[in-house]
C-alpha cells in the first residue's frame, strides 16, 4: 500500500511540474500527440443525469423566442444607429456610438455562436442566415469558426487540441488587452479574409476543417473583403468614416462587453480534464445581459448538453443544480475570480479554481490517469 502511494504522489508530482512548464498551444504542436496518447482527444465527456423525458422536453427547438430576440436586437440597432447619428460631430456622439457598438458586436458574438449550432431557431435556413450575418458583423469566418466551435466543443480546453483557447499559461495579459478593442483577433481575421481570397488555408485550420469545405471558405472570404470594401468606398464618397461606425467598426469599438463575457467561460478553471464542471464557469446574470449573452452564462450546462437551446438553458440549470458547484453569483464575482486566478497563474501555471461539489453530486471526472495537486480557492 505505502509502494502504491508513494507512486501515485510521484505520478501527481510529475503532472504538477508538467503543468508548471510552459507548454506549447499549437494544435499542430507536439501537445496534440500528447493529448490523443492520453486518451484526451474525442474522448468520452462526463455528463449529470437527466432524465431522458425531460431531456427531449429541454431540446425542443422553436423560432418563436429567436425571432422575437432578434427583432429586438434589430429595432434597438436602428433607434441606437439614428440617435448616434444625430449626434455626430458633438461629444454626445461618444456615448451614443458606444452604446450602438455594444449592442452591435455583444449580441452579435452570441447569435453568431448559438446560430452556430443550429439551435436558435428551429427553421435551419433562418439558423444559416442570422449565422453568416452575425459571422460578418463580428469578423469572424464563417465556416473556419463553425468547424473550429466544433473541435473546441469536442476537446474543450484540451491543450493542442482545442483552437479556441483565449490565453495560455502563464496568460499573455498583451493578447487580453487588446482583446478590449478586439485589436489582436480582428487584424488576425482580416489577414485570414485575405489569405483565403487567393485560395490559401492556415497550416492550423487544415487539422480542423476538412478539405471539402475549402472552397467554401475561399468564396465566403471574398464576400467579405468586398463587403469591407464597398464600405471603404462608401466613406471616400461621404468623405466620412461615418458609413464605417456602423458597419465595420462597432466590432472594434464595441468589442469590451464581448471579451467581458469571453474570459469568465474557461480561464482559471482547468485544462485537460474530461467534465465540464472543472473547467467551465455558470454565473448568474440579470436579464440585460442574459439578452446580449443570450444565456450563455449557463456555460457549464450549454458545454455538457450543446444542442438545448438557448431559451432552455435555465430550466436545464435548475434540473443540473444537485450535480454542480454553485454558479458564481454575478459577473462582477466571475470576473474577479478570473483575474485573480490569472495573477496566480503567472507565478504558479498549474494554479486552478476548484469550487465544492454539494452532497447530492456525482465526483468530480478529471479523465486522466491520475488527479493532479489541486489548489482550491473556495
Amino acid at each position: 500500500m505505502a509502494e502504491q502511494q508513494a507512486h501515485q504522489a510521484n505520478q501527481a508530482n510529475q503532472a504538477h511540474q508538467a503543468q508548471r512548464a510552459k507548454r506549447n498551444y499549437s494544435i499542430i504542436g507536439p501537445e496534440s500527440k500528447r493529448a490523443q496518447e492520453r486518451g484526451l482527444a474525442s474522448a468520452e465527456w462526463y455528463t449529470s443525469p437527466i432524465p431522458r423525458a425531460k431531456m427531449k422536453e429541454l431540446m425542443k427547438r422553436r423560432n418563436g423566442p429567436a425571432i422575437r430576440d432578434t427583432i429586438i436586437w434589430f429595432g434597438g440597432l436602428v433607434i441606437l444607429g439614428y440617435l448616434a447619428y444625430l449626434s455626430w460631430g458633438t461629444w454626445w456622439a461618444i456615448p451614443a456610438f458606444l452604446a450602438y457598438g455594444v449592442l452591435y458586436a455583444t449580441p452579435g458574438d452570441s447569435r453568431w455562436h448559438e446560430c452556430g449550432h443550429g439551435t436558435a431557431f428551429k427553421t435551419p435556413w433562418m439558423n444559416e442566415v442570422m449565422y453568416q450575418i452575425a459571422s460578418f458583423m463580428v469578423l469572424r469566418s464563417a465556416t473556419p469558426w463553425r468547424w473550429s466551435h466544433a473541435r473546441h466543443h469536442t476537446d474543450t480546453i484540451i491543450v493542442g487540441r482545442d483552437p479556441e483557447i483565449i490565453t495560455e499559461r502563464p496568460p499573455i495579459w498583451k493578447i487580453l488587452l487588446l482583446e478590449i478593442f478586439h485589436l489582436y483577433g480582428g487584424p488576425n481575421e482580416i489577414r485570414r479574409f485575405f489569405l483565403h481570397t487567393v485560395g490559401r488555408m492556415g497550416e492550423e485550420e487544415k487539422e480542423y476543417i476538412p478539405e471539402s469545405q475549402f472552397r467554401k471558405v475561399y468564396w465566403e472570404a471574398r464576400v467579405y473583403l468586398l463587403i469591407i470594401l464597398a464600405i471603404a468606398g462608401a466613406c471616400v464618397y461621404a468623405g466620412s468614416i461615418l458609413p464605417a461606425m456602423f458597419v465595420f467598426l462597432p466590432s472594434f469599438y464595441g468589442a469590451a462587453v464581448v471579451i467581458t463575457f469571453g474570459v469568465t467561460q474557461h480561464l482559471g478553471l482547468y485544462e485537460d480534464v474530461l467534465d465540464h464542471r472543472l473547467n467551465s464557469r455558470t454565473i448568474y446574470m440579470n436579464p440585460v445581459l442574459r439578452f446580449l449573452y443570450w444565456n450563455m452564462n449557463y456555460h457549464v450546462e450549454h458545454h455538457m448538453f450543446p444542442m438545448v437551446p438557448y431559451h432552455a438553458l435555465p430550466k436545464l440549470h435548475e434540473e443540473m443544480k444537485p450535480d454542480c458547484p454553485a454558479a458564481r453569483p454575478s459577473l462582477w464575482a466571475a470576473l474577479k475570480e478570473v483575474v485573480s486566478a490569472l495573477i496566480k497563474q503567472k507565478k504558479d501555471p498549474a494554479y486552478v479554481v476548484v469550487k465544492p461539489l454539494p452532497p447530492t453530486a456525482r465526483p468530480y471526472m478529471y479523465g486522466i490517469e491520475h488527479n493532479l495537486d489541486i489548489k482550491v480557492q473556495a
